[in-house]
């Protein structure tokens, strides 16, 4: 069964792994969506996490359909608003983010949601009214927690200082992109979550795939795969990921996952559950396979040799200035607490 963690200093306890539902209504149908949610639950699984967006809304109304069926079932459930077109939100505005939550509810049939993050930074809207109207949502009980996806250190400092300053519900989460092959968050925006004891549930923990093992260092990826299908998809685009130190990452993870007899997606899951901060992992998968793999890597501990060889591989290394000059003049190094140096 999965443990659990709280979800910050504020938050519910959570499963270690969280269940993402991107794939939901696109890649996976409703069918194997319920067959995926029957076995995280099983599992010991409570955090599903969906947003709006994801399938243009289908993922939110396949998980409420299951949510219908399974009313004994009590999940913490997490949804954003943020990037969806009218008529739902365009943007973190009062107007917005109304739209955006009743569309929410409505499609997952439920009155309130556990956790509601803003799915990234909105540069017109002032962080005032964001926080005001989340915070109406709060005080009505239609949503429990929130937080924020996407954003950058001084942004998430802004947040917070904005929140405690103005009496405003104050966030208990964030969700960066954060795996071996990107800890860019070890800079600036994770050192300001522990600082601010916000709990952190990383997306993208397979890095879109790379860290499984799937793709080749002289092929481009063809198939029934993200990359396969749109080699060009986001930030784990192939032609942006496939360096060097990309396959020098994928390289350990293969060799701890051998040396475990584990498949290398639970490598990569398990590390980041030894990560300061993090409280859930988001795991999504096309299939049930897939998903039973993830499930399974809550029970990997990693020893002190692998620690070190996945972090040595994958350090982004610590910024000259100003943190370096900061670690040395002032003997304070959270940058080293957090193994950013390997």
């Amino acid at each position: 069964m999965l443990a659990t963690r709280p979800l910050g200093a504020r938050g519910p306890s959570v499963s270690t792994i969280a269940l993402g539902t991107m794939t939901f209504g696109v890649e996976t149908d409703e069918p194997e969506a319920h067959r995926q949610l029957d076995a995280f639950v099983g599992a010991g699984g409570t955090m599903v996490d969906t947003a709006d967006v994801y399938g243009g809304g289908q993922s939110e109304r396949i998980v409420g359909r299951w949510l219908a069926d399974n009313p004994g079932v009590d999940v913490v459930l997490a949804t954003k608003g943020r990037f969806a077109p009218p008529p739902g939100s365009a943007g973190a505005s009062r107007r917005s983010l109304v739209r955006s939550l009743e569309a929410s509810l409505d499609r997952l049939g439920v009155e309130a949601v556990d956790l509601y993050l803003v799915h990234g930074w909105d540069p017109v809207t002032p962080v005032e009214e964001t926080l005001d109207v989340l915070s109406g949502f709060a005080r009505q009980g239609r949503l429990h927690s929130i937080g924020w996806s996407n954003v950058t250190g001084w942004q998430l400092a802004r947040l917070m200082a904005t929140a405690r300053l103005g009496g405003f519900v104050v966030p208990t989460a964030i969700q960066p992109q954060y795996n071996l092959l990107d800890r860019g968050i070890e800079h600036e925006v994770l050192p300001c979550a522990l600082e601010e004891g916000l709990a952190v549930t990383p997306w993208s923990p397979l890095g879109g795939g790379w860290l499984t093992g799937k793709y080749s260092r002289d092929t481009r990826p063809t198939g029934a795969t993200r990359l396969g299908e749109d080699p060009g998809r986001g930030v784990e685009a192939y032609d942006t990921r496939n360096t060097d130190r990309t396959w020098r990452v994928v390289d350990a993870v293969e060799q701890v996952a051998d040396k475990h007899d584990r498949p290398m997606p639970q490598v990569a899951l398990a590390w980041l559950l030894t990560r300061p901060g993090v409280a859930s992992v988001i795991a999504g998968a096309r299939t049930l396979d897939q998903l039973s793999q993830a499930l399974d890597a809550g029970s990997l501990e990693l020893d002190a040799d692998d620690l070190r060889l996945l972090g040595e591989v994958s350090a982004p290394g610590v910024l000259p200035y100003p943190q370096g000059m900061i670690a040395g003049s002032c003997g304070v190094d959270v940058w080293d607490r957090l193994g950013t140096g390997g």
